[in-house]
């Protein structure tokens, strides 16, 4: 029985529980291509062992810069974190400099770039990086050397049991990831999260999350080195569910109705340009449509959960679903069971009209300091409260603070920000981290953030 205490069992309990043949599908000249759960492993192997040979020890960094989610960044990461190194995820939409910065701060030996564009720009500063000593691209592109070349390089297994000694090496306890996010003023700070930080975090988010295991899919889009995300493609592991990669933000619509998902995760921006959409469609209606179409938006704005409302609006909202929301369910890709919402703070219009659609929106909280998730909603049990982030997640511990800001304890708390331990201690005393969010819980325990000081979810070095 494979138990989970690092980030790398994951696709081992995936494996022993599930074995997908689509585990990880990314679409490739017009073509979804799908990696199984063994695959997966295999070339993550594959990865280590590659590693292995080029000298890695435990502890260094390894980066990757990736401007779309895919495939190679999950390889990867596992085939990393195997060895005892750690992944370093970077937004690729900062600045230069702040590529040189963070390289150099972390001290990365390698770097996992996507494509082109991002490699021209890492290659502009690459010069002032000393210790990065090479860069492979996923992509196929002139002067930088292949990631696939990397991964044939560990087609040899003579050294598979050197990498399995690694793997036992490496402790709950061990530094998986350095995450830099953005600082209000100065340069990055790097989050330094346990293995035990994120896999808590899965297991403990995972209980809240009412999804059907080995059976669903799911459409992964918002930027996999924002730990939101990535905390999400651990819980999809764990669950069995396959993951899908949207080509880019444009063909989010197109990749809808291909994948049919069933779960996606979604910023409240997002959500606002949907349901903006929704409206200017409804609103060129004419006739008995357009008023029918304005009546289902009215129900949905009263929407109340666990049938508060009464069996006559029930039965009201039965009559909408089927004229009005069954065509946003169409156009989200007809399948879609569950909405998770971080990033920032959603507007209750949003949360009770989806939800009044058919389409449960479960917004939750979080830093990229607590791995993310402190809080989140959940359908069931009575677990959800619009205009709430949810009760707060098993085996971590929140107090509201007397000037009102929320502390969070926890296996979910990071170890600290990297190389900077006067930082570290303004923001975890006694063991509680100050979040700089200004919230109170209620009567029936759930949390409500009544003042931002930080982005919920805080982005990782992107806005």
């Amino acid at each position: 029985m494979q138990n989970i205490t690092r980030l790398f069992d994951f696709p081992y309990y995936q494996l022993e529980h599930y074995n997908l043949p689509d585990a990880l599908v990314t679409k490739q000249g017009g073509q979804w291509i799908k990696t199984s759960t063994q695959e997966y492993i295999n070339k993550a192997n594959a990865l280590s062992r590659a590693l292995l040979n080029l000298g890695i020890q435990k502890n260094d960094k390894i980066a990757i810069i990736s401007s779309n989610n895919r495939t190679e960044w999950h390889i990867s990461d596992i085939g990393i974190l195997q060895t005892g190194a750690q992944n370093v995820p970077i937004y690729p939409t900062i600045s230069s400099e702040d590529y040189e910065y963070i390289l150099n701060h972390s001290e990365a030996k390698y770097c996992f770039v996507s494509d082109q564009e991002v490699f021209d720009k890492l290659k502009a500063v690459h010069s002032r990086i000393p210790l990065l000593v090479e860069i492979y691209s996923f992509n196929e592109i002139s002067g930088c050397k292949k990631w696939s070349d990397l991964l044939e390089s560990g087609s040899d297994t003579s050294n598979q049991n050197t990498v399995e000694e690694r793997k036992n090496n490496v402790l709950p306890t061990d530094l998986a990831t350095i995450i830099y996010t953005s600082g209000t003023t100065g340069k990055p700070k790097g989050v330094m999260l346990s293995h035990n930080n994120i896999v808590s975090d899965v297991l403990s988010s995972d209980n809240r999350m009412p999804l059907r295991k080995g059976s669903t899919r799911a459409l992964s889009f918002l930027p996999i080195c924002h730990i939101f995300e990535r905390m999400l493609t651990y819980v999809y592991q764990y669950g069995g569910i396959s993951i899908y990669f949207a080509e880019s933000i444009e063909k989010i619509s197109d990749n809808l109705k291909e994948v049919h998902p069933h779960v996606m995760s979604v910023v409240p921006r997002l959500l606002e340009k949907v349901y903006d959409k929704i409206y200017a469609k409804g609103a060129d209606l004419t006739g008995i449509k357009k008023k029918l179409f304005f009546w289902a938006l009215d129900l949905g704005m009263e929407y109340k959960p666990y049938n508060e409302n009464g069996a006559f609006y029930n039965f009201k909202l039965g009559i909408a679903r089927k004229l009005i929301f069954s065509k946003w369910q169409e156009g989200l890709g007809g399948e879609l069971e569950l909405l998770v919402s971080g990033s920032a703070a959603l507007q209750t219009r949003l949360t009770k009209v989806f939800t009044a659609a058919g389409i449960p929106v479960m917004e939750g909280y979080g830093l990229t300091e607590t791995s993310p998730v402190i809080s989140v909603n959940d359908m069931r049990n009575k677990g959800f409260k619009i205009g709430t982030v949810g009760k707060v997640i098993d085996n971590v511990e929140v107090k509201i603070a007397e000037d009102g800001e929320i502390l969070c304890k926890g296996p979910n708390v990071m170890m600290g920000y990297y190389k900077d331990e006067a930082q570290t201690a303004e923001v975890i005393k006694n063991g509680y981290f100050h979040t700089g969010d200004i919230g109170e819980i209620d009567s029936e325990g759930f949390l409500k953030i009544t003042d931002r000081k930080k982005e919920m979810f805080k982005t990782s070095g992107g806005k």
